[in-house]
């Protein structure tokens, strides 16, 4: 049995090694995947990330999601609470500065953040996962954190989570922990894990 940080650190060369071209297929294919997704069709507040460290570019649907006027949000750094994540509105042309993992975030002079369990669909980048949806994240545990409240049904709602992985981060049989969020599906490039 392989340990979590030497598949992550296996993984993650697995997508990083992946050309311009195979992410640009990548990122289309994804796309197409969610186009026919009712969770994405039927979301309003939809949570994406911008893409670091070889994830999937969501930029496309990005752009699908604004010109369908959906409410896009990124996820960024809780401002008091360490290791949680709030969500921010992001705005076609709204700049982004780097937070202290060098992952962008959005800029505004106004607070936009909205609570998580108020999100219809997040889409979670991944760096690992299995085919009954289990899934590694980079070790940081910050969506299991901020979305905890969905194992312990502590908020009138929660949003669909959905991971997002290549189809090359796929392994077998992952060991799950107790404070894993389970994903409600996983999208590659290529296919839909229910």
């Amino acid at each position: 049995m392989t340990d979590k940080h030497t598949l992550r650190t296996s993984l993650r060369q697995a997508r990083n090694t992946l050309s311009e071209q195979q992410q640009l297929a990548a990122s289309v294919g994804l796309c197409r995947q969610l186009l026919l997704h009712p969770h994405f069709i039927n979301s309003q507040r939809l949570a994406v990330y911008i893409a670091n460290d070889g994830e999937i570019n969501l930029q496309p649907l990005i752009h699908l999601a604004w010109s369908l006027n959906k409410g896009v949000y990124l996820p960024v750094l809780h401002p008091f609470r360490q290791g949680e994540l709030v969500f921010m509105r992001y705005e076609k042309g709204q700049p982004l500065a780097n937070n202290r993992f060098g992952i962008p975030e959005p800029v505004s002079a106004y607070d936009t953040r909205i609570p998580a369990w108020t999100l219809d669909l997040v889409l979670t980048p991944l760096v690992g996962f299995d085919a009954s949806g289990n899934r590694i994240g980079m070790g940081g545990g910050f969506y299991d954190r901020t979305f905890e409240f969905i194992q312990h049904n502590t908020r009138p709602r929660s949003p669909y989570m959905l991971g997002i992985a290549h189809e090359c981060q796929k392994t077998e049989g992952l060991i799950t922990e107790s404070w894993d969020i389970p994903m409600n599906g996983i999208i590659t490039d290529s296919r839909r894990y229910d």
